[in-house]
């Protein structure tokens, strides 16, 4: 399996970044991208890594925010025949405060984008899941987003988050985007389906803050720290885990890296 990020936040020399994340996975079978960053500055630095997109079966949009969306329609472009999988209420409104943040409606109209309802297992390698009601250490943040349903604004509960579990050899990767419904809940989740730990998560952890962390902030921080090293996983992060990476890797060590646009995680 290889996997590499094409945007995120930060990027290794040469490459371009943006607040956005989209991760390149190569499997037995499949050739994927979870995500899109929020314009087609992943394509540009896949194009430098010598990743022919056009050769990408299957993109999955972990949920239905503008920076993990942006880049699908360029995508499309480029190859029109890779499937896109995402949650059917991905496609709604979600908002940060007045703000909409969600995806570009256009991408609806794109005849290979197939909205899911619930779990799927697409084969042997592959298998996306949803539905991740824990609220262990519920990222803050969130309470700053909502979403418009039936004319009403809603605290967003991201039913519309999905993570995508690649297998391979007896050992599982897990991907997610912003990790909105926290970590430790996706790793809960995870638990519950197939009864051990991933080998590896790669994840933003939804910690980014604009403000400095005040000591309520930096107590879920470290809690969160201290519970991932419990597990038998090695966990790759960044994008919307902003400053409180340093925080994480005091107490996880090696057991936790950077993701940077450009470089390879496997």
């Amino acid at each position: 399996m290889n996997i590499v990020t094409l945007i995120e936040n930060t990027a290794a020399e040469g490459f371009l970044c943006e607040h956005g994340l989209s991760v390149y996975v190569e499997t037995a079978n499949h050739k994927l991208i979870v995500d899109t960053g929020q314009s087609d500055a992943f394509l540009e630095n896949a194009a430098k890594l010598g990743i022919d997109l056009t050769q990408v079966d299957t993109l999955v949009l972990s949920h239905g925010h503008y920076d993990h969306a942006g880049g699908i329609m360029g995508f499309a472009k480029l190859n029109p025949h890779a499937r896109i999988l995402m949650q059917r209420e991905a496609a709604g409104e979600q908002y940060h405060g007045e703000r909409y943040i969600g995806i570009d409606k256009a991408i609806l109209s794109l005849p290979q984008v197939q909205l899911l309802d619930g779990d799927l297992r697409l084969d042997d390698e592959l298998f996306l899941f949803t539905n991740i009601t824990g609220r262990r250490h519920f990222p803050k943040d969130n309470l700053n987003l909502t979403r418009h349903v039936n004319g009403q604004t809603v605290l967003d509960d991201f039913c519309h988050e999905q993570c995508l579990v690649v297998a391979e050899n007896g050992e599982y990767t897990i991907l997610s985007g912003c990790a909105h419904n926290g970590i430790l809940n996706i790793l809960d989740k995870f638990r519950e389906l197939f009864g051990c730990d991933p080998v590896r998560a790669v994840s933003g952890f939804h910690m980014r803050k604009k403000t400095s962390y005040d000591e309520d902030d930096l107590r879920q921080i470290r809690a969160v720290a201290q519970e991932l090293r419990a597990y038998d996983t090695q966990f790759f992060t960044g994008h919307c885990t902003g400053d409180a990476f340093p925080y994480l890797k005091e107490i996880m060590g090696e057991q936790v890296t950077a993701l940077h646009s450009g470089e390879a995680i496997l």
